[in-house]
């Protein structure tokens, strides 16, 4: 990273001097609120959030204890002008993923293009081979993404990831703001910020609109895997807010290619699923015979076109970090433009030079598991012990198909509330882009992930990291 300080989302270049334009109503608020008052609030939501349960489990730990994800009270805010470019950059990058999704499991045209090579595609553990030929309801595989974003200086987003498979998070965004307009109502009245409290409407709005032809009054549910699931708190949450029925696997049947849900008042036919449950265990007729989660048939009524799923399967190959390396060219082969966003430089471990060159730099990358989420599977070079940079160069050796390296990018910071003080920490930026049959819809809005930690660069609340409410600027009269 050097000896450059990050950029600062506050105070640009020259922290604690001069605000960036734009932010001296909270550089005014953060100097005038005392330590103590930030400290008292910010205690008030976490006890909120547990009172609402609003929290994840961390699997693999013996506790296995509910924890709340840390919140912290100092927004992060977006210009009116940074959230204009950045949502025609999300627009453009999630109509071509729907567009590469749409090709792989049809004509295959961006493969014989040479566009991409066929064994990433095909030999890709996401690629759903059942979803060859099949077109879903309005031609739309990914409808809601979660598209991953880091900043690096005052101009400069890039993409770091795409989550087009199951999505989380949006509950924190929605649960963030309505914590911020209780405790620091007066944040709101010194600056003009957009709402985030349409999106269950969006997205109930959005499944509406994507149900199979010929459907007037569509039946929505959100299937989930059940309380011992991590995102449980999202998913009763996301049903709640739209006024859907959330149900297991267990709750529904398929019948002559339809898919019911049953109640006490008899069986009810479902029209579109909004599943949180991973393909592999949707059917166990067609993917893992061993699933309790999905239903039986259910591919058999979706390939039949009587019901809709959100997202569809094999969208998760767009998540594969191997593909997310060749997102620029995907972007320019589907929409003849050149990205709005840029992705962060990658190299392929699976190509002979890029590979030389990630094992002569380790301790300056970043490598990660093509397959891999949550923090795990990765490595910080800068940060790593000299075992674990020995425990991953044998890896690579053994199966350098499996990972790609990234440079240590210098994360831009946000204030954040610590025990000495405010202080800067690295953030991410998780926007939720919706496709419907009546467009592309992405909320003002997202979910900040902040590293708690001094000098931390994982994000990710199963590695300890936090979240902040996220503050989009309307537009200025001498903006527009």
């Amino acid at each position: 990273m050097g000896s450059k300080p990050a950029f600062d989302e506050l105070w640009g270049t020259r922290r604690g001097k001069k605000p960036r334009p734009g932010f001296e109503p909270l550089a005014r608020w953060l100097t005038e609120t005392q330590h103590s008052e930030l400290v008292r609030r910010q205690q008030a939501a976490e006890v909120a959030f547990r009172t609402l349960g609003i929290t994840f489990n961390v699997y693999g730990e013996e506790e296995a204890a509910e924890r709340i994800i840390p919140f912290d009270i100092v927004p992060r805010v977006f210009t009116a002008g940074e959230w204009k470019s950045l949502s025609e950059g999300l627009e453009q990058r999630v109509r071509a993923i729907n567009a590469f999704i749409g090709d792989i499991y049809g004509q295959r045209r961006i493969i014989a293009d040479g566009v991409v090579p066929a064994d990433i595609i095909l030999a890709n553990p996401q690629f759903a081979l059942q979803m060859a030929g099949a077109e879903p309801p309005h031609g739309i595989y990914a409808h809601i993404c979660g598209i991953d974003l880091v900043r690096t200086d005052a101009d400069q987003f890039f993409v770091l990831e795409d989550n087009c498979r199951t999505p989380s998070g949006v509950s924190y965004m929605l649960e963030n703001r309505e914590a911020m307009l209780r405790l620091c109502p007066e944040l709101f009245d010194i600056n003009k910020v957009e709402p985030v409290d349409t999106y269950p409407d969006l997205l109930r709005d959005t499944l509406y609109s994507v149900a199979p032809q010929g459907v007037r009054n569509p039946v929505c549910v959100l299937l989930t895997p059940g309380h011992f699931n991590s995102a449980f708190y999202e998913h009763s949450f996301l049903a709640d807010n739209m006024g859907i029925e959330l149900v297991e696997g267990s709750d529904l049947e398929v019948d002559d290619d339809f898919v019911w849900m049953r109640t006490i008042d008899g069986r009810v036919r479902v029209d579109v699923i909004y599943r949180r449950v991973d393909d592999a265990f949707l059917d166990p007729l067609l993917f893992r015979r061993d699933s309790l989660l999905g239903v039986p048939g259910l591919m058999a009524a979706y390939l039949a076109g009587n019901v809709t799923l959100v997202n569809a399967p094999g969208t998760g190959i767009a998540d594969d970090k191997a593909i997310y390396s060749y997102m620029p060219d995907i972007v320019r082969y589907y929409s003849g433009e050149e990205a709005r966003l840029p992705n962060v430089e990658t190299w392929r471990c699976r190509e002979p030079q890029a590979l030389k060159y990630v094992l002569d730099h380790l301790d300056q990358l970043v490598v990660k598991l093509v397959d891999g989420s949550g923090g795990y599977g990765m490595l910080v070079g800068p940060t790593a012990s000299a075992s674990e940079i020995e425990r991953f160069r044998a890896a690579l050796k053994a199966e350098p198909h499996r990972y790609i390296a990234q440079p240590t990018l210098a994360l831009s910071t946000v204030p954040t509330l610590t025990e000495d003080g405010l202080a800067p920490r690295h953030v991410d930026f998780r926007p939720f882009v919706l496709t419907g049959a009546n467009g592309v819809s992405i909320v003002p809005g997202g979910l900040t992930r902040v590293a708690l930690s001094k000098g931390s660069l994982v994000v990710n609340s199963s590695q300890g990291g936090g979240t902040k409410d996220s503050f989009i600027l309307a537009e200025r009269e001498d903006e527009g």
